[in-house]
Formats: structure tokens, C-alpha cells, sequence
């Protein structure tokens, strides 16, 4: 997970309301990003479940988003990060979610668009921002933003209500993100992705992680 992304929910987690149980989706924690990925911290007195499809460091149940087994409208908040790229097929996962939440729960959902090809364990997509809005489509309320540049966004998420939530509920959301979108935007981690060629923000993204693989094992 990206540092931008573990700021959004740690602003968000702040000023709005999140529903329980809270599901995370995709929490399994590899190495090099221990410190911003523990998301449950953030929700001390709260039913919070770590999921993903792998068992290790971080991970309280094994689901697959494509056929999670839980019961209808039996989730109040699903939290899925940096996770879409990596789910094979999303729109039967984005089905799956609206499915289980219930009927004032929210989806908060991040991916990317301008980022290197990564696994853990497959990369198979990349998003923009109309892409976030058809895959919520069947969510009475959304909200889809972006970071980066209008025609090649780094970063782009969203967030769906699934009904019956307060307009102030809402609004929350909408004003958090915005706040988040202009601090992240004018980071110099953000500002570097849109100068820099595709080809060298790859090689420096690579050079990263080798880095950060490297300071996680010592």
C-alpha cells in the first residue's frame, strides 16, 4: 500500500462515520510496507476483520472477493486499497460487495492508473476514474475522485453508498477527500509521477522497492 493511501483512511477515519463490522479486503502485509499498512490500528474499539486471499502477517480470515462467503447485508464498511488491480475479474467483486454490505453500508475503494506493473500475487488491471464510476453503478450514491494529471491519473478512488445514508454522512466524505486530494497532490512523491517519463518513474519505482525489501529484513 502506498503511503498517499494509508493518509486518505487515516483522514477519513477521523471525521467520518464507519459502519461494523469493518472488512478489509486484501490486508496481507508484504514486506517493505509494514509501517503503512496496518489499518486496524486506526479502529481500536471497533469489529474489524482483516481479510485476503492468502493467510499471513495481517490477515484474520481467508475470502475470496469473488464468492466472499458472508451473508447478505451483513457488512457495514468494506475497505479494499490498492486492491482492485489485483482481483481478476472486479465487476463480479464489486457485485459480491454490494451484496454483502448492508443497506447504509460504504465501500471505500483506491487503485491505480499511472504505476508500474506489480504482483502480490497478480497485477491485472489499471482504472480511471469513469471505470471507478461504472464499477459502483449498481450504488445509489458514490463519490469518484482522482490524483494526478486529468488525461493519466496516478491514483484514483472512491467511495459507494449503497442507500439510506445522511447527506452529512456524505458530505463528510466529499470534504475529507477533497482536504486529502489537495495535500497529496502537492506532495513531491505525487508531484514526481507527473514529470517524470514513464520509463524512469518505472526504474525508480523498482529501485524503491529493492530498497525498501532490504530495510524490511534487517
Amino acid at each position: 500500500m502506498r503511503r498517499s493511501i494509508n493518509l486518505l483512511l487515516k483522514s477519513l477515519y477521523k471525521k467520518c462515520e464507519f459502519v461494523e463490522p469493518i472488512y478489509e479486503f486484501g490486508s496481507l502485509i508484504v514486506p517493505g510496507q509494514e509501517s503503512r499498512s496496518r489499518l486496524k490500528e486506526f479502529f481500536p474499539n471497533k469489529t474489524y476483520v482483516r481479510t485476503d486471499l492468502r493467510s499471513g502477517p495481517g490477515v484474520d480470515r481467508i475470502l475470496d472477493l469473488h464468492n466472499i462467503d458472508l451473508p447478505n447485508e451483513s457488512v457495514g464498511t468494506v475497505i479494499m486499497l490498492d486492491v482492485l488491480e489485483h482481483v481478476e475479474f472486479c465487476r463480479r467483486a464489486m457485485e459480491e460487495v454490494c451484496r454483502v454490505l448492508k443497506p447504509t453500508g460504504t465501500a471505500i475503494i483506491t487503485s491505480v492508473m499511472y504505476f508500474p506493473v506489480h504482483d502480490h500475487p497478480s497485477d491485472y488491471w489499471r482504472f480511471t476514474p469513469k471505470g471507478f464510476k461504472s464499477l459502483l453503478a449498481s450504488f445509489p450514491i458514490s463519490i469518484v475522485e482522482y490524483v494526478g494529471l486529468p488525461s493519466f491519473p496516478v491514483t484514483v478512488l472512491a467511495i459507494g453508498f449503497k442507500g439510506g445514508v445522511p447527506d452529512v454522512q456524505v458530505e463528510n466524505f466529499r470534504k475529507e477527500i477533497g482536504i486529502w486530494k489537495r495535500n497529496v497532490g502537492n506532495s513531491w512523491q505525487e508531484l514526481i509521477t507527473t514529470i517524470l517519463p514513464p520509463v524512469l518513474f518505472v526504474h525508480l519505482y523498482r529501485l524503491f522497492r529493492k530498497f525498501e525489501a532490504k530495510i524490511s529484513c534487517r
